[in-house]
């Protein structure tokens, strides 16, 4: 396969500019929200780290997220989607040094529990996508053998290392070539996505959040596989592009999100007035806007208060209507502000809505 490290760009000027237009948006809704006194860092990296699960068919509702980072619910999909926010933890803390070392880590934060023996190295075996299990006959795509991933992911690095490629185009070739190179048995897409919020952060494009880029590939997912088989024939604007919708999808989708969250916490700060500003029912509605299920044991160490407090506080907010009592997969009780997890839904829903993403 082409080696990019120091090969020359070939990107078409309006392609180059519209990618530079949404860094500037993505760069500006990174600095609203991370202006905001709400934990919009947190709710956003679960949505995006959700949508780079559905894109591989890995789907679950807000509320089984939310339980499951609580070890509510130990299984499923919704596990693994926690291990996927954990996987972008890892690549947002990784973003000062992009290297083999700091993608085989972030790899290993998405599939450590779930996949241990596949974790800790490159593959070690040919591997392909479509075909049968058996054989790469009528395979859509069959990557690099696997004694050559070691050079190609160091040829990779070099070209992450660059500083002479427009931030977004220089995040979407990256990940393509990524994917091309498939350098893991497993977990290729949602790792090679993680990429690119590191490549976005190492660039200072964002600095606060985890744009939901990946919730802009999911809108068009057709188009997102069309455009890495185009970079493999050697089309390289229809990736930049891509990314580009994605982004431009991301910012307005993530607008709205924000929008919806701000008017629920409107709505609870209206609904607990009149507690006195001590009262420890108005700090359990700002850890519910950061967790929207909580259990006893969250409650008593966010705000470091014993059980009867915390129980207090919470009867105080289901009398309002700020939660609601629940059970959880594990039988422990659970609250759940339900709310919250509509807005996480309707964002979740609106990437799903099929089609080419609008420019706002």
């Amino acid at each position: 396969m082409p080696t990019i490290a120091s090969t020359s760009v070939r990107v078409s000027p309006d392609v180059l500019a519209d990618a530079a237009e949404a860094a500037v948006a993505i760069g500006r809704f990174d600095a609203e929200l991370g202006s905001s006194v709400l934990p919009f860092a947190s709710m956003l990296l679960r949505s995006e780290s959700a949508s780079s699960s559905q894109i591989e068919n890995l789907t679950s509702g807000a509320r089984a997220i939310a339980e499951s980072e609580l070890g509510e619910r130990t299984s499923g999909n919704a596990a693994l989607i926690v291990r996927n926010v954990r996987a972008m933890q890892a690549a947002l803390a990784l973003s000062d040094q992009i290297d083999e070392a700091a993608v085989i880590e972030m790899h290993e934060a998405l599939l450590s529990d779930s996949a241990p023996e596949m974790t800790g190295r490159f593959r070690q075996q040919q591997v392909w996508i479509g075909g049968t299990e058996f054989s790469p006959h009528e395979a859509a795509f069959v990557p690099p053998h696997h004694s050559r991933v070691g050079d190609s992911m160091a040829d990779l690095v070099g070209f992450v290392r660059r500083l002479d490629v427009p931030a977004l185009a220089h995040a979407a070739i990256a990940h393509a070539q990524f994917e091309t190179i498939h350098p893991f048995p497993d977990g290729n897409g949602r790792t090679g996505r993680a990429l690119v919020h590191a490549m976005l952060r190492q660039a200072g494009v964002t600095k606060n959040i985890a744009v939901p880029v990946s919730a802009g590939l999911l809108h068009d997912v057709d188009g997102y596989y069309e455009a890495l088989t185009a970079y493999r024939a050697g089309d390289v604007d229809a990736i930049v592009r891509a990314f580009t919708q994605a982004a431009w999808f991301a910012v307005a989708s993530g607008r709205r999100l924000a929008s919806d969250v701000s008017a629920v916490r409107v709505s609870w700060a209206d609904a607990t007035s009149d507690l006195r500003s001590d009262n420890r029912a108005r700090a359990l509605v700002d850890l519910a806007i950061e967790h929207p299920v909580l259990n006893a044991g969250l409650i008593q160490d966010r705000l470091g208060v014993a059980a009867p407090t915390a129980y207090r506080a919470v009867e105080t907010l289901v009398q309002r209507g700020v939660l609601r009592p629940a059970n959880s997969k594990q039988r422990n009780r659970i609250w759940i502000a339900e709310a919250l997890i509509e807005a996480l839904e309707a964002f979740a829903a609106r990437a799903l809505r099929r089609g080419p993403a609008q420019r706002p």
